[in-house]
């Protein structure tokens, strides 16, 4: 067995890979899986007529560089949580009609086929009709400003 290890060192590293890679499935921390693309490397190494020691040192570079420069991003994107804006905050940017005139101190527009309490900031005057940007939701009042044309 051992002889045959030794004939074909790509086959075991290969099933050293496949042995790294379910028990990722079972961890799912993506430190095993770095380590079996790192295993991987090592079959390339052997495959190409490499001797062990060469092998090992492209399983040892590859897994923990991997480990410290590509798993990193993978971590932080698996726990960065959902992407997609919901609520208010969808609402920002988005664009509206005027329905009453809106000032500094209120109006109306429509916005996201609803009807908005809606303000300028500062001392702009936005006529109905007018179409306006939703800059931020300020509690239940859009705060607009008119759209450029």
């Amino acid at each position: 067995m051992i002889e045959w290890m030794t004939e074909n060192a790509w086959v075991t590293w290969v099933g050293v890979a496949v042995l790294l890679a379910v028990a990722e499935l079972l961890s799912l921390d993506l430190v095993l899986l770095m380590f079996a693309i790192g295993a991987l490397a090592g079959a390339v190494a052997s495959a190409v007529g490499a001797p062990f020691w060469v092998a090992m040192l492209a399983f040892g570079v590859v897994g923990v560089g991997l480990l410290f420069f590509a798993r990193p991003p993978m971590v932080a994107r698996l726990h960065a949580g959902p992407t997609l804006t919901t609520g208010h905050d969808a609402l920002v940017g988005r664009t509206g009609v005027v329905l009453e005139p809106v000032g500094p101190f209120g109006g109306r527009i429509t916005l996201a086929s609803e009807v908005w309490s809606a303000r300028t900031e500062g001392d702009t005057e936005v006529a109905p009709g007018a179409e306006v940007v939703v800059t931020r939701i300020d509690g239940a009042t859009a705060v607009i400003t008119p759209k450029e044309s």
